[in-house]
């Protein structure tokens, strides 16, 4: 699949599909058509999670399928990516520069952050401090007065 040398590939999770599998039981007593479709749902993320694979080299996440590469999505094009409550990690999400990407957490999440962290940084943009320019007159933090136009009248 892709050399040890050259990239990391994330183990698999199987956490997630079978959380969800598990709470297709229990909604099986409530309803049978919403037990079908949890359960459906969990069987296919247990199917993708087996078949689905990330690995990260120096210059791209890359997506596979079994053995085939099928999608390349270099760092340099990330805008932004958060995994989605760590405590509890559900969702992996990224954007690039032309899309967004939502991905079920399928992998272990710990490797995926400390992954994401080396290769490709952190891109969340860090809050600017208030400064007088936003202080309205009152000498209190509020909305910056913009600057008007000259009127050409």
């Amino acid at each position: 699949m892709v050399k040890s040398d050259s990239a990391h590939l994330l183990t698999p999770d199987f956490r997630l599909s079978l959380a969800i599998l598990a709470l297709s039981v229990p909604l099986f007593w409530l309803s049978f058509w919403a037990a079908l479709v949890v359960g459906l749902f969990g069987l296919f993320l247990l199917v993708q999670t087996s078949l689905i694979g990330l690995a990260f080299t120096k210059t791209a996440l890359q997506v596979y399928s079994g053995s085939k590469r099928i999608r390349e999505f270099p760092y340099s094009e990330w805008q932004d990516w958060q995994i989605f409550w760590p405590s509890l990690p559900i969702l992996f999400f990224f954007r690039e520069t032309q899309s967004i990407h939502f991905l079920p957490m399928l992998f272990n999440p710990a490797e995926l952050q400390s992954c994401l962290e080396q290769r490709v940084g952190y891109l969340h943009p860090k809050p600017e401090p208030l400064t007088s320019a936003t202080e309205n007159s009152s000498g209190s933090p509020g909305v910056a007065k913009s600057k008007q136009a000259p009127s050409s009248r």
